[in-house]
């Protein structure tokens, strides 16, 4: 087992797999691959050689190749907080990851990437784990599978944008597509959640999902056999597709097929190592006695770290790419216009495609330009009918208040002409007034004089 895995491990390289798509492509313009293929098929008779050539060294320059650029693969660990996911992969990886502890206050969920490089023997691996920090914390879980599924939506995006440059690195681009998603299900003993089923429902098409029942010490073993068949009948009532080890390969598939009815994996985690006998074992104490990490009578980690790692590795990194980034690949293609064939069944080249979408895109722009015209030219007429308008009323306003002030003008200069004639009339008056008022203390004076004179003649 431990032999093979390795060789499997090696014999396909991403960047020469991730390149086949896009050449085909590029070569669409000339002659469809499949005619290509048709015409190699038919013309080719096998021969004997007469002696040793060399190119079943094939393989041995492929596996060098592939050791020398290394290798990269993603999990994606999603459950609820404190199942003990870090915890599990310090253990599957048989080292301590640097992470911040999670808490159960997030308002939303939120997705925690972290690459380390490991080395093994003369092979490196460039290991990307990402976490659900905050997943099933919060009261209402309706949309808590949205942010994983954008996440893994946007690696394959990420993958697409960087296979269809002109110029492409992809024997260097780091592929951050999630190859293997160990979905953390909670140790209850009864059923699974609807958060876990809706959010496994919407992951299905996009990931390997591989179920593990978490901290499964926390059951009794019989309730942990009824949980696992429990498990299974739900996820297949419901139709979510999980991961299946390939049986397709003679020399994995008898230990393949066991263990697709061991699903899900009831594991524990644990880095603290406890002397066992004569030997320091991975283990966790409780007052009742020890739970051995790696005894197989205890608990499936040795299972899930044999599929995951040293038999199925480079399956699920396969997987990824020939069917979820694929699937991902041809429904963005086709929302862009792209197609193989035409209607009549023809190839259908890519310049051909990408001209039939130039010249679309052009007409719906000279179209959206003729309306944003017309619309335009609309609201400037509509701009000056309201301006003209208001124009208009600003006229009238001016004219009823031009005409309101003559009129005031008019009656305060007949009210001033009203009040001149009253002084005149009053200034007439008073001089008359005073004329007989001088007039009379006149005559007054003349009498007192007389009176006078008369009372001297009398004496």
């Amino acid at each position: 087992m431990y032999s093979s895995a390795p060789a499997t491990h090696q014999t396909a390289d991403p960047a020469p797999v991730a390149a086949v798509p896009v050449a085909a492509l590029a070569d669409a313009g000339t002659m469809a691959a499949t005619d290509i293929a048709r015409q190699v098929g038919e013309g080719c008779r096998t021969v004997p050689l007469a002696g040793h050539v060399g190119f079943d060294s094939l393989p041995d320059q492929l596996v060098n190749k592939s050791v020398s650029q290394g290798f990269c693969f993603n999990i994606l660990c999603v459950g609820e907080t404190g199942l003990g996911k870090s915890t599990l992969m310090d253990t599957l990886f048989n080292t301590k990851f640097e992470g911040e502890p999670a808490t159960h206050t997030q308002p939303g969920v939120q997705l925690r990437s972290n690459t380390y490089d490991l080395q093994e023997s003369n092979v490196g691996l460039k290991l990307t784990i990402v976490s659900t920090v905050g997943f099933g914390d919060q009261i209402n879980k309706e949309d808590s599978y949205k942010p994983i599924v954008e996440f893994i939506d946007a690696q394959f995006e990420a993958y697409l944008q960087e296979e269809l440059k002109i110029r492409r690195v992809l024997h260097t681009y780091h592929d951050s597509r999630i190859h293997a998603c160990l979905y953390f299900i909670a140790p209850t003993g009864h059923s699974l959640k609807s958060l876990d089923l809706v959010t496994m429902k919407k992951l299905d098409s996009k990931v390997n999902i591989i179920p593990i029942i978490a901290k499964s010490d926390a059951i009794s073993k019989s309730e942990l056999t009824k949980f696992k068949i429990k498990i299974t009948s739900e996820l297949v009532s419901n139709g979510v597709q999980i991961y299946q080890f390939p049986t397709d390969d003679e020399s994995v598939a008898e230990i393949n097929g066991t263990m697709n009815a061991h699903l899900p994996f009831a594991v524990i985690g644990s880095t603290e190592e406890l002397k066992i006998g004569n030997k320091m074992m991975k283990a966790r104490q409780y007052p009742w006695g020890t739970v051995q990490v790696e005894n197989e009578a205890h608990c499936d980690f040795v299972k899930l770290r044999e599929m995951l790692i040293r038999v199925n590795m480079e399956d699920l990194r396969e997987q990824t790419h020939s069917r979820h980034y694929e699937l991902y690949r041809r429904c963005k293609l086709e929302e862009m216009g792209f197609k193989d064939t035409d209607p009549d069944s023809k190839p259908f080249s890519l310049q051909e495609t990408y001209e039939a979408k130039r010249n679309e895109f052009l007409g719906e722009l000279q179209k959206k330009e003729e309306e944003m015209r017309q619309m335009f030219v609309q609201r400037v007429k509509e701009k000056e009918a309201e301006l003209k308008e208001a124009e208009k009323e600003l006229h009238e306003k001016f004219d009823r208040l031009k005409k309101l002030h003559q009129d005031e003008k008019k009656k305060l200069e007949d009210k001033k002409k009203s009040l001149d004639d009253e002084v005149n009339a009053f200034k007439q008056r008073k001089t008359a007034a005073e004329l007989l008022q001088s007039q009379g203390s006149q005559a007054g004076g003349s009498q007192t004089l007389k009176r006078d004179k008369e009372k001297k003649n009398f004496f």
